[in-house]
């Protein structure tokens, strides 16, 4: 069942003048309140290191609303009335007072409180010290919590014990904002919602699982914090992971937020661990060189950092779950920057039929493949056998024909919305259903932990791929070595 829905009349906002809320925080709060979906009398509250007035902030969201908000979005009144609820409040987390100024400032909020905090690791326990000490703990406050929880298992319990010290597991709203995603929450609706997919949605139908985040961008403005964590701690542990559980997980009784969480985090358990001895025939790990991306030269990652690093921008591995529904079933995770295109997608590959009629004919059949596109484009698409038109007199000739669900096309009148407008009114409103909880997160730590120790312990560095491409051609052998291929189409 979906929260409480207590209206709340106030929001905190860490990190307000950081790029996240430029890009999105900000355009996606403006986005739910044209529509109405914000408790008429909240008040937002910005707060970061930087000194600045009320109207400062408010100048600075107008001008990130401008940059960043489709042009049909712009409607002046509706910006002047959004602006309106904005106030601002310098804060150093390390300092115990400006949490009692802010106390102060936001006054009595029994009525109800939302907290997104987004902040380096280091400073989680004393934010929540701070919070703590301003009363902004009581029942009535829930808090959304944006990554990275930590660099490893350790750190991300020290965090999450910091938390827990003041909020229960039911107001912690942990984000992923791949779970967001229309077409992610279409893959409970594909798999739970169409009778046909259930009765082969098992090791006795598939053959292989392929999931893929390609990126072509390189560190951009995010170097501090890419070369600490790179592509396994950034992508694998968090986006990858949650993708993988949605894939693999047993039908949920309910769409509830324990009911899901509860089967994603069955699959964690069942998660394989790979032993460090096995770690290089499962793991490929890169890092980009000098290349060429969309037809302009681009410089390789040690060039861009401007200083040695071992850091992987790249990473593929196989992964195996060990139940009843996908034992002897692979899952092939890749991804990385500064690749051949940009693309996240899920590609699942039947398995082929056990006989072939056609064969005699000349007939040659290709297994089914159905692949779930996250971005840039939104669709689902099947790829079955169909027979060409002619006589035959030569033979049967068959090849494969895509069944395509365009959702961009198929939901054309409605508007598509910025993932975090979803997850911050889920946040406002106390629905925690599309949000990972504390046995997730450190599951998918402990799993992502072994890798990187595999690597240590064997001494492998990321191997060297042209920007441009798909990655190190071991990825490629990865793969192959079981007869698959990479679905890169």
């Amino acid at each position: 069942m979906p929260g409480t829905r207590q209206p709340l009349d106030k929001l905190l906002l860490f990190g307000a003048t950081g790029d996240l809320a430029q890009r999105m925080l900000l355009p996606s709060l403006y986005g739910l309140d044209e529509d109405g979906l914000l408790p008429a009398d909240m008040t937002i509250t910005g707060a970061a290191r930087s000194e600045m007035s009320d109207d400062a902030f408010r100048k600075f969201a107008k001008e990130a609303l401008d940059k960043f908000l489709p042009a049909d979005r712009k409607e002046k009144d509706k910006i002047a009335s959004f602006l309106k609820r904005l106030n601002y409040q310098t804060l150093d987390v390390t300092k115990m007072d400006h949490f009692t100024r802010i106390s102060d400032e936001l006054g009595d909020t029994s009525k109800g409180m939302a907290i997104f905090l987004s902040t380096a690791p280091s400073l989680f326990e004393p934010t929540i010290k701070g919070l703590d000490k301003a009363g902004f703990t009581h029942g009535n406050v829930r808090i959304g919590l944006e990554k990275p929880l930590g660099y490893d298992l350790a750190s991300s319990r020290e965090i999450n014990d910091a938390v827990a010290s003041v909020f229960p597991e039911d107001r912690i709203y942990r984000f992923d904002h791949y779970l967001g995603k229309e077409t992610v929450q279409n893959i409970l609706a594909l798999r739970f919602g169409n009778s046909f997919f259930e009765p082969v949605w098992n090791a006795q139908g598939i053959d292989n699982v392929q999931i893929t985040i390609a990126e072509t961008v390189g560190l951009e403005e995010r170097a501090g914090y890419y070369d600490g964590a790179g592509a396994l701690r950034d992508m694998v542990t968090n986006h990858m992971l949650q993708l993988l559980a949605l894939i693999a997980m047993e039908p949920p009784a309910r769409y509830d937020k324990d009911a899901i969480r509860d089967e994603k985090a069955k699959v964690f358990r069942c998660l394989r661990q790979i032993a460090p001895e096995d770690v290089p025939h499962n793991t490929v790990t890169g890092q980009y060189g000098p290349g060429a991306v969309d037809g302009q030269i681009v410089k390789g990652y040690l060039d861009e950092l401007g200083k040695p690093s071992v850091t992987e921008t790249f990473v593929a591995i196989k992964a195996n779950i060990d139940n009843w529904r996908w034992q002897g079933v692979p899952f092939y995770l890749r991804t990385g920057k500064r690749m051949a295109v940009r693309r996240s997608e899920i590609a699942i590959q039947f398995k082929p039929v056990p006989h072939s009629m056609f064969a005699g004919r000349g007939g040659l059949l290709q297994p089914n493949v159905l692949t779930i596109r996250l971005q840039p484009e939104e669709y689902i698409q099947m790829l079955i056998m169909a027979k060409e038109p002619g006589l035959d007199r030569d033979g049967v000739h068959l090849r494969e024909v895509p069944l395509n669900l365009s959702l961009d096309a198929e939901f054309a009148g409605t508007r598509r919305r910025i993932a975090y407008e979803r997850l911050l009114l889920d946040l406002i409103e106390g629905d925690q259903t599309l949000f990972v909880r504390r046995d997730e997160v450190e599951a998918q730590w402990a799993w992502t932990d072994a890798i990187r120790a595999g690597w240590a312990a064997n001494d492998m560095k990321p191997k060297s791929y042209a920007s441009g491409s798909w990655g190190p051609s071991t990825s490629i052998a990865l793969t192959e070595r079981d007869g698959v291929t990479w679905q890169d189409d």
